[in-house]
This record gives C-alpha cells, structure tokens and sequence, in this order.
C-alpha cells in the first residue's frame, strides 16, 4: 500500500480550527439565507417562493382545475428546492391551511389537516392550485421586474424574489428558526395594512403612532383576544414584543348552571390537545367546578362546551382555565427577515418602507419594459405605415427580389427602414393592405404614442409613481374586503376579576366537617327579639355550624388553623348557594395539610401597614402583628401563630393603631415607657386615651386592658397572657376592641339571653389579671358564648346549633348593667346558640317574624 504520508505526497496543511469555523459559518449562512427565514420585500421563504412558482409555470392558477399535489411537490424538488419532498410538501400543507394562514396562498382539496393537530393526506391524495392572492404575489413576474437566479443544478432559473403586490411578510407573518436567530412575525388584515401604507405615502414622516390608528394590532386566522396594546406598541417599535392572547368565550345559561363556549382560539394553539389538557386538570382536582367537556365544532365553526356544576362560578372557573391552560398563550414577536443577503431586525415602519420600496422597483422595472415594448411596437408599426404609403412600390421590390434577405436589403436602402421594420413588411399578409387594416394600424398607433407619453411621465414623476401604487393597493383592498377577526381589549393584567363581581354583604358559614358557603345577608330576614329564626344550611348528622361571619364579596377571607398556619382566600370565590345548601368542601378552595382544621376566619379589605392581627386563644393568650406581614401568602400558607399543644385559636381581631400610638419595631424602650405610663394611669378608667381590648370567658368573666400593652411581634411568636382564669375549666370565648367607654358591648348567652352595657361599666386593668363579671350566669343562661360591639346601623346575626339563624335589631336589645343576665334575645327553647356576628342592616326595614323547623 502507497504511503500517503511520503514526504513527496502534495499536502496542503490546515488548521483545523479555521476550518470548522469556516464550514460552520457557510452552514449557517445557508440556512439563514436559503430556508429558515423570509425575505423582507415579498414575506416568503424560498420553499414558499419555489412551490408558487413552480406552480405558475405549470399553469396552476385560481381559475383553473386543482393538480395533484405529488406533481408539484415533484416539479419543485425537481427544478428548484434541492431537499426532501417531505419539507416541501409540508410547507404545501400549510399554506392552504386556513387556520394557520390569515390569506392562505394555496387553495387545497382533499385532507390538508385540522387545527386538532390532524395530519394532511399523503400527495398523492390531495390536489391544488393557487388562490387569487398568490397571483397576486406572482403578477407582472414576466416583465422583467425581478431578478433570476440559475437554479441548483444551473439547468434553468429561478427568481430571486417576487413582485408581491401586497405586504405578505406582514399579511401572512412567518416563523422559522435558523441558526443562532429565528423569526416569529404575526398575520395582520390587509385592510388596515393598505389603510397605513396609503396614509404612508402620504405622510413620510409618519410615526408609530399615527400608522397604528389604522394597525390596530395582529390579526390572527383563529382569531381569539389579544389582551393589551403595551407588547404590540414595543414589538412595532422594537421589532420584539410578547403578545397575550386568550380565547374568546361566551356563557350559556342551562337550567341552574353556566356553560363556558369556546368560541375562538389563540393561534397556534392545538384543540383536541386543549380539551384534553382541561380534562386531566379536572381529573386531577386542580380545576374545580367542571362537570364535563365536550367538542361540538362542525364546518361552521369551533364550538368547545364546558358544562359547570351547579355552585360553580363561570368567572372563576374561566379564570383558573386561562391560567392552568393553552386558552391563553403569548406570541413571542421576532420580526426578523432578510434583505440585501443579511438577516435583520425590522421596525413596523421599517417594513412597510421596505415594502414601498419594493413596489416601486417593482413599478419601475414593470414601466420600463412596457415603455421598451411600446416603442419596439410604435417601431414596427411605423414601417407598416411607410409601407402602406407606398405599397405599390414595395410590392413591387418584393416581386422583383430573388430571395427574402435581397428584399430586406432593398427595403432598408431604398425606404430607410430598420431591419426589424423590414422584417415585419415581409411578415405582413396581404389582408393587411385593406383600407380598415391601414385605419386599425394608424390608431394602435396613436394609442402606443399616448401610453409612451403616459409611461415615460411615471418614470419621470414621484408623485405619479406613488399615485399608481396607491391605485393598485385600493384596487387590491376592494378585492380582498376582509374584516378582523382577532379582537384587541385592554390589558387585563389591569382589569381585576373584581371589577366584574358586585361587591355584596355576604353571610359565610363554615361547618364543624369544613364545608363552607356563602349566601347574600339579604336573604336573612331581619326579626323580632326572641324570634325563632330561619334555617341557614342543612348539615350531615354528624355535622354541624362552628362558625359565620359576614363580609363583602371583594374581602379577603384569612384562614388560621389549628397548627398556626394562615390561608387567605377571596370571599367572591367561595361558591355561593341558598340558604339550606350544605356548601363546598373548604379543601377544595385552599390547600390545606391532612387533618388541619380551621380555627379562625378573619376578613379584611387590606393590608395596610397602620392595622394589627390580634390573636385570642382558648388558654387566654393575645399576640398582636403587624398585619402586612401576612399580605404576600403562598399557596401553602405561612405561620400566624405558635400554639401551645392544648391551646387552640378563638378569635382573631384586626385592629386599627392609634394615633397617639409609639409604635417602632426596633424602639423597645419607647413601647416600655408607654406601656408604664398606662400602668401608672390604670386606675384613672375614663382619663385613659387609646384603643383598649376586651376579652370574655366561658365563665361570664372578662378583663380590659390597653391595646398599647401588647406589643406588635413577629409571626411566628407566641404571645402574652390576656387574661388568668379564675376556674381550672374555664376558656376564653371571645374578644372584641374598644375605641371609647361610651360604647356598648353585647354579650349573649347559650341560652340566647343578652344584654347591652356600656363600656365604661368594665374596670380597665393591666394586661394578665383575674379580670371582672361580664354577665351572671346562671342555670337558665348557661355558658356566656361571645360579645360584639353594638352599632346602631347593624343587625346582630346569631346562630344555633341546630343550623338556624336569627337576625336581630340592636336598638331591640334593652341595656342592663355589668353584673346582670339581660333579657331573651333569641328563643332558642330546646337549642343553644354557639356562635354572634354582626352584619348591615337591610335596605327594607319591615319586620317580619319568620318560624322554620329543622327538616
């Protein structure tokens, strides 16, 4: 074997560095400049340009029958694109799909696919030919308005671009991905593209924000929501932008329940691939409220139905889809394109310049060869002419010449014609010699000495060059008179799922096996005192009312469980249901562990910084923090309190700080001397200035102290001692905070007996003592459950045990002193009440007595 490394063998030495780059870069540009990405003036990447043209030359127009789809994927690979006919036919594919395509270019028949992701018939099934606006891409491409290129096996030619008589990269969009850089451009409507590009003309110096009163924004071929002008406005400004689309819907009402429709879809996004990803979130429990999905899209239209369950909220539930779900999608705009064999980040007004550009060399070339046909034409009619003026003579010469060239010669000499006028005298049948031919002639004539005039004008005018294009545009807009489909709204990361809720006083219970509800405080008659009330919801055997509160609908609801844990959950997505319903399962509403129970449900309307959570427990231990603390929660909750392992949370309060208040978590000798002064001053009751506490026990017992004793502490922290029980089995049941000893507090007993007594009544004391009676209790009271502030402009709303409830008048409620029982405020003959909450008053102030037994 010949040793190839002989020191005579003729080798060249490379580095082999250079080499790699070298290749890697003739690679990258190849991919660049021949496949991935379009050409900025006609929008279209080679394959698209080589299928349409093939497509032309095989006379495959609008108008005439569709061609196998195998004899133009053949005649393309074959001629012109030297890759597989996978790719080629592919991209076939897509350009008749009108779900992919604002303006498809191909006009398909047979299986070209479903926006079900459903794949096209192979070639050899389908057919095709092009629509009216690829012939439009195409006109005037024979008179020499672009350039042509050798093909890859330089057996024939190709054009390097097309006149493309509208703005394709912007009507179509385009995505590709090449190396290193891609491209994702969005669909537009013609009509407000045409609209820019006339204004365009017009003002040269027009900005963004002029051209987009007529671009409203993209126009997707699946049409849906685009949500927000602010990624429109920086990819037209920038050439990068993120666009949200959502999908448009609309709620049918079935009986008792919501059915969302799904009307339209964010482009790109895969149907049968979305009702299956909404059935494994439903499956899955991490959408709630689905009963079933169903697809009843036909010919007419996409039409997806999602069936709600009875107590689910349309507005919730089409939230959570838009966030769990491709219903909404971002568009990632990249308008990247190439021109002048280099890729390029383009402006909205960089593209349509370049488009107008484009037209105008387009016009120009187009001008020129009609002017260059025009005058060859005025030519040869010119010798007919001369000829017919003599045309005795020039018979004549013809009879008398041996052969067609000494005729020609003769011609030239003798008329001084030119060679090719000579020719066409020569060419020129005998029936031409009539007196109606010579009429024909001499106008045709004075028609091509117009339009050489009217031609040589454009060539010469700006002003006429830009009027033919702004002609042929409006032309073109008449033709393809086509509204849009994508609509654009506002932002709706501004746009709060709020606004679209009324903001009503709702009554929310919770039951002791954690169903929770909501229902309007309306549908609560207020009564008389000691009236028997109304059913508030119909509870299992085993189960029963732990507690109700009222809130508005817009109130964040925080949940404190037994392990100390806080949840926080909008009041308007707890479902909302009648009076008897049982309600929904709480821990399908917020993520709570395996056995946490919840102890407490606080609501507020904000976080603001000047707002404390108090803390209660059972062992009488307070904890004050600052309420902020708990505005940013995880789904999973964060630590509101450390318990003791026999403790558990009664109450909690939200407390505004007083004015007066020092109040500086890193000043703990200022908040010492505060709390001395109140120390100091505790025995001079009425003189003190603050907010005060004010806590009861099971026992009737109850201790004030000032809000400004507990201190504001972390999280995580445990608290101090309210109140010290006189009796081993006593509790604290509740607690409330007192702005001034003018006011009244209401306690009520298990019994439903009440009373109101001025603050002022109750010894302020420091913070830890025994406390003093609250209420004399006795066998026919039973236990004291809780108190509440009186406010003359709300209702006292009490619940029994037994699942009724009872809405009573305040100003109904006698006053008595401290150590007294007070009178019967809710007849509760053979039940018990367990839990007092106030809620405003109704706008009808008839009273009604209203009896309801326990079915």
């Amino acid at each position: 074997m010949e040793n190839i490394f002989n020191k005579d063998t003729d080798i060249d030495l490379i580095d082999i560095e250079n080499s790699i780059k070298s290749s890697y870069l003739d690679y990258s540009m190849s991919v660049i400049i021949g496949r991935a990405l379009p050409d900025a003036r006609d929008g279209l990447k080679p394959v698209h340009r080589r299928i349409l043209y093939a497509m032309n030359d095989l006379g495959v127009g609008s108008k005439s029958k569709h061609k196998k789809s195998a004899r133009i994927v053949g005649d393309v690979i074959g001629k012109y694109h030297p890759h597989g006919d996978s790719a080629v036919y592919d991209a076939l594919v897509r350009m008749a799909q009108d779900f992919s395509m604002r303006y498809p270019t191909i006009d398909g028949q047979g299986n070209f696919g479903s926006i079900d992701g459903d794949s096209a018939a192979a070639m050899r099934y389908t057919e095709a030919k092009m629509t009216i606006l690829a012939e439009e891409l195409l006109k005037d491409i024979d008179k020499d308005t672009v350039d042509f290129i050798p093909n890859y096996d330089g057996t024939t030619t190709e054009p390097d671009i097309l006149p493309s008589r509208v703005p394709n990269l912007l009507l179509n969009g385009s995505s590709g991905i090449a190396v290193g850089m891609a491209t994702n451009i969005p669909p537009h409507s013609l009509n407000e593209l045409i609209d820019a590009i006339l204004y365009l003309i017009d003002h040269k110096e027009a900005s963004l924000e002029e051209l987009m009163q007529f671009i409203k924004g993209p126009d997707f071929p699946t049409g849906g929501i685009i949500y927000g002008k602010k990624g429109i406005i920086e990819a037209y400004k920038t050439g990068r932008g993120r666009i949200k689309i959502r999908a448009k819907t609309h709620i049918e009402k079935k009986v008792n329940k919501d059915i969302i429709v799904i009307d339209e879809l964010p482009y790109q996004t895969n149907k049968a691939r979305l009702i299956e990803q909404i059935a494994d979130l439903v499956k899955e429990k991490q959408i709630e409220g689905i009963s079933e999905v169903r697809d009843e899209s036909d010919r007419e239209g996409i039409r997806v139905v999602i069936e709600l369950k009875r107590e689910a909220m349309s507005e919730i539930v089409l939230n959570n889809l838009f966030k769990s779900t491709t219903m909404e999608s971002t568009f990632g705009v990249i308008m990247l394109a190439i021109y002048n064999k280099e890729p390029k980040i383009f402006s909205l007004i960089d593209l349509l310049n370049l488009f107008l550009t484009h037209r105008k060399t387009i016009i120009i070339r187009r001008t020129i060869f009609d002017l260059q046909k025009a005058r060859a034409r005025m030519h040869i009619l010119e010798g007919l002419k001369i000829a017919l003026d003599n045309i005795d003579e020039i018979i004549a010469l013809i009879k008398n010449s041996p052969d067609n060239t000494k005729a020609k010669e003769e011609l030239v000499i003798k008329f001084n014609l030119s060679e090719i006028q000579a020719s066409a005298i020569l060419d020129m049948k005998l029936g031409r010699l009539t007196g109606l031919e010579r009429e024909k002639i001499e106008n045709e004539l004075k028609e091509l000495i117009l339009e050489i005039d009217r031609l040589e004008k454009i060539l010469k005018s700006e002003v006429l060059l830009e009027n033919l294009i702004k002609e042929e545009l409006k032309e073109i807009r008449t033709k393809f008179d086509v509204p849009r489909i994508t609509q654009i709204e506002d932002d709706y990361d501004d746009i709060d799922i709020e606004d679209l809720i009324p903001n009503e006083n709702m009554v929310v219970t919770i039951t002791h096996r954690g169903y929770i509800k909501r229902v309007p405080s309306k549908q609560y008659e207020k009564q008389k005192r000691g009236g028997k009330g109304k059913l508030a919801v119909t509870t299992y055997d085993d189960d029963f009312i732990e507690s109700f509160f009222t809130a508005n609908t817009h109130d964040t609801l925080m949940f404190v469980t037994d392990r100390g844990q806080l949840y926080w959950l909008k009041v308007y997505k707890i479902p909302e249901g009648s009076r008897t319903a049982k309600g929904k399962a709480v821990v399908n509403l917020i993520n709570l562990q395996a056995d946490e129970k919840i102890m407490a449900i606080i609501p507020t309307t904000d976080f603001d910084e000047s707002k404390s959570l108090c803390f209660f427990t059972k062992n009488g231990i307070v904890k004050r923090t600052n309420l902020s603390e708990y505005q940013n929660i995880r789904s999973v909750g964060v630590k509101a309190i450390n318990l003791d392992e026999d403790d558990e949370l009664v109450t909690a309060i939200i407390v505004q700080r007083d004015e007066n208040e020092i109040f500086d978590k890193n000043d703990e000798e200022n908040i010492q001397e505060e709390v001395n002064v109140l120390e100091e001053n505790a025995d001079l009751n009425d003189n003190i200035q603050g907010k005060m506490l004010f806590a009861v026990t099971k026992k009737g017992m109850c201790i004030k102290f000032p809000l400004a004793k507990v201190r504001e502490i972390g999280r995580v922290s445990r608290g101090v001692t309210a109140i010290k029980f006189k009796e081993k089995n006593d509790e604290l049941v509740g607690a409330v905070v007192i702005e001034n000893n003018e006011q009244e507090i209401l306690s009520i007993s298990a019994k439903g007996i009440g009373k109101r007594t001025t603050a002022g009544e109750y010894r302020l004391q420091s913070r830890g003592g025994k406390g003093v009676i609250c209420m004399k209790l006795t066998d026919k009271t039973k236990d004291l459950i809780s108190v509440v502030i009186v406010d003359e402009s709300m209702d006292l709303m009490a619940l029994t045990s037994s699942g009724k409830m009872i809405r009573v008048d305040m100003q109904s409620i006698r006053k008595a002193g401290r150590n007294t029982s007070g009178v019967i405020v809710v007849n509760v003959e053979n039940d018990e009440v367990v839990s007092i909450a106030k809620c405003p008053k109704e706008e009808n102030e008839e009273e009604e007595e209203v009896n309801l037994n326990l079915e």
